[in-house]
């Protein structure tokens, strides 16, 4: 299968702290790919050397088989778009002033706003539910609603490639479901390469093709999340027990991790324990 994006021999880190240590990566065309791994792993740093937001140390990043250092910041905006975590908008910027400038690689001196722009921008709020709130300032919003209009934004741009740190932050339960209903749909009717980091394991596994899984600066599994979710792995890269089964809905794999709650199974058997023995 082509790869849209590759990484080579990725190394990438901040002051002397390298955080993704030579790395190999390919992510599949036409896919949705999520990463996944504990705070710190580095997912959000491999999601912006992708982007090209963070230049690598050593290594490349290939888009569509050319290197994005030698593409020019306009042809990578026109064929992918990110959301970062926690992005800021300035003072009293509208929903839809900040969904247009996704528009922004799209014009030029000899192309300037259109019909089509217009439609895009339209479709971006009403696919994300904010088109009522298309008037309303930004920072005005409510951290869930401050998150769709961004993720509008994203859309606007209307890229083959979305890129998402944690797309589902401040959103509530119904919220994060609809996102990521959304972002499927768009990937079934138009086969867009999305990759986004998630923190929910089960989501993950409900809506990605292609799970990668980062631990100790580099990639500890990658593919399908049948072959990847396992206790074992979770283990390793979470520090974390758990049974792993199937979703009754969906039959991916369902993560149930142990702790400290009211476990059932637990509490029966303390009860039992507790009765007076029969003389």
């Amino acid at each position: 299968m082509f790869q849209t994006i590759e990484a080579r021999s990725l190394t990438l880190g901040y002051g002397e702290t390298t955080i993704i240590d030579e790395l190999e990566l390919a992510v599949p065309k036409g896919e949705i790919s999520v990463l996944i791994g504990g705070n710190g792993c580095g997912k959000s740093t491999l999601l912006r050397s992708i982007a090209r937001l963070l230049k690598p140390r050593s290594g490349s990043v290939l888009l569509e088989g050319e290197a994005i250092a030698k593409l020019s910041t306009k042809e990578i905006a026109r064929k992918m778009s990110i959301l970062p975590q926690s992005p800021t908008a300035p003072e009293g910027l509208t929903v839809y002033q900040l969904v247009k400038q996704g528009r922004t690689p799209h014009q030029s001196w000899l192309k300037q706003w259109s019909k089509q722009d217009e439609e895009k921008v339209s479709e971006a709020l009403v696919s994300t539910g904010m088109e009522e709130f298309k008037d309303r300032p930004v920072d005005s919003l409510s951290g869930g609603q401050r998150q769709r209009a961004w993720i509008a934004m994203t859309l606007a741009q209307d890229t083959d490639i979305i890129l998402l740190d944690e797309p589902t932050t401040y959103l509530d339960m119904t919220h994060q479901i609809e996102i990521l209903d959304l972002l499927f749909e768009l990937n079934e009717r138009e086969q867009r390469t999305i990759v986004m980091v998630l923190h929910d394991l089960n989501l993950a596994c409900r809506y990605a093709h292609n799970l990668i899984a980062l631990k100790d600066k580099e990639i500890y599994a990658q593919g399908k999340p049948e072959q990847v979710i396992t206790c074992q792995m979770v283990r390793d890269v979470f520090e974390m027990d758990c049974q792993v089964t199937a979703d009754p809905l969906f039959g991916t794999p369902l993560c149930i991790p142990y702790g400290r709650g009211r476990c059932l199974l637990q509490k029966a058997g303390m009860m039992k324990n507790a009765q007076p023995q029969a003389k």
